[in-house]
């Protein structure tokens, strides 16, 4: 039979498992949020930085004699498993829950100390020895240890994102270099438009995604300013004098990244804007993201009554009922990433705008919502990268056929004959279903060799080699 300890708080007593390392009020949140199902632990890099943070926290308590020295470095000890990867199964608490992440942050400070206690000789729960609050928690309130962690946990995963989106620019760059003699029909509003080369769309992609991978970085340094310190709504009450510049200073020496106290705690205490930015920048990544994934289920359609300029590799069977048929599965997978990452982007702006007087009682909806959006983005664009942009092909003869029964041509008339009579030339191709150089050789007063120099992929590309 299971042994069992009893905890007791202001609201009452919870019977736990005599070994369980999670105490009484991260129980309570347990039971009282089964909202998402998706645990602290689901993402790794929360649980980092509040062990981090819990660590820096130690370390500058520790140097101002404020908590005991045993005590101190029995938790940073266990921080240090935790940072590297150790005990995350025992952080449970729903990621969307009341009370502003207190549930969060109990359940580090419960988990901390009864691994603690184990270091100690002492038995989970024995918190006279080791308290979660009193001695974890020391010099520290809800308020400043949950929006810095959720701080570190989204700079943590921005260098992901960056690589991946990297990859992607490259795989891009690598079949615009490959398609770079490929003639093809521009279009704007799906009609026909002007001639160009399927390496400048694809070099287009490259240029889009590679604006990006700078600005990400750029508006992910806005968080590195932290309100470590403030404690409850920024006031310092509760530290001892002194600790918030220790606690920062070891804290950026354990995260690796240029943290920074903020100048008004108070503000920064119950304002998000810095989270909103970053939101916004995934949200233009997205955008575009989708646009690209647009293009290329498009250029691919068919394969025989669509555009089909480019051949997508085929990942998977497209159909339980239509033999051969194979679908853009991974453009679509990327799309749907998408939409969600522009939704979470909402769901993080109204949470934002909830905040009320001192506190933001809406973090944990921002913490969900930035790295569920950061962490699927990143899986998408490594799966696009791998099973999709790597292997696309050129259907060259299919890019020439439309091309040349295109009515774009006309456009290269128009410096030649003027754009009237190009505009007449195109008007009859269209009605008769002929093609521009047919209509042009009979009504347009040039020569056949004077045509085939104007019409030539090389003459009407030339405004575009440098740019492939």
């Amino acid at each position: 039979m299971t042994s069992f300890r009893t905890e007791v708080d202001s609201i009452g007593s919870i019977n736990l498992p005599v070994d369980c390392l999670h105490g009484i009020q991260t129980e309570r949140a347990r039971q009282n949020f089964p909202i998402t199902g998706v645990p602290l632990a689901h993402f790794p890099s929360l649980v980092i930085a509040l062990a981090q943070v819990k660590s820096a926290a130690a370390r500058a308590n520790a140097d101002l004699d404020a908590i005991d020295a045993h005590k101190a470095q029995a938790i940073i000890d266990v921080c240090a498993e935790i940072i590297a990867g150790q005990h995350h199964d025992h952080f449970v608490v729903d990621m969307i829950q009341g009370g502003a992440g207190t549930s969060t942050n109990m359940n580090a400070n419960e988990v901390i100390a009864n691994l603690a206690l184990q270091k100690l000789g002492h038995a989970p729960g024995d918190y006279a020895h080791l308290h979660p609050n009193d001695d974890v928690n020391h010099g520290q309130s809800t308020n400043d240890v949950y929006p810095t962690a959720i701080r570190l946990a989204v700079l943590a995963k921005i260098a992901p994102l960056a690589e991946a989106l990297a990859g992607l620019r490259a795989a891009f760059d690598e079949r615009a270099t490959a398609f770079a003699d490929i003639p093809k029909v521009g279009r704007t509003q799906l009609q026909d438009a002007v001639p160009m080369s399927l390496g400048m769309e694809f070099a287009s992609f490259a240029v889009t995604i590679n604006e990006d991978i700078d600005r990400i970085g750029e508006v992910g340094r806005l968080l590195t300013e932290i309100n470590l310190g403030g404690t409850a709504i920024g006031t310092r009450v509760n530290a001892e004098i002194g600790y918030d510049v220790k606690a920062v200073r070891y804290l950026a020496e354990l995260s690796g990244f240029d943290v920074k106290q903020a100048s008004n705690l108070i503000e920064a205490s119950s304002d998000l804007g810095g989270f909103v930015t970053f939101s916004g920048i995934l949200k233009r990544v997205a955008v575009k993201l989708s646009k690209i994934c647009n293009d290329l289920r498009l250029l691919s359609s068919g394969p025989r009554a669509g555009f089909g300029e480019i051949i997508l590799p085929a990942v998977q069977a497209g159909s339980s009922i239509m033999p051969g048929k194979v679908n853009p599965v991974i453009p679509e997978v990327v799309n749907q990433v998408c939409y969600q990452v522009i939704g979470n982007d909402l769901t993080v702006t109204m949470a934002a705008e909830a905040g009320q007087l001192q506190l933001n009682a809406m973090e944990p909806a921002v913490a969900y919502n930035l790295l569920e959006s950061l962490h699927i983005m990143t899986n998408a664009v490594n799966v696009l990268t791998e099973k999709c942009v790597s292997g696309i092909q050129a259907d060259e003869a299919r890019c020439a056929a439309l091309l040349d029964n295109s009515l774009v041509l006309a456009t290269a008339l128009a410096p030649h004959l003027g754009y009237d009579a190009a505009a007449r030339i195109a008007k009859e191709a269209l009605a008769t279903g002929r093609s521009i150089r047919e209509v042009a050789t009979e009504k347009g007063g040039l020569s056949a060799q004077a045509l085939d120099a104007i019409l030539s992929p090389a003459a009407m590309l030339k405004q575009g080699d440098t740019d492939v």
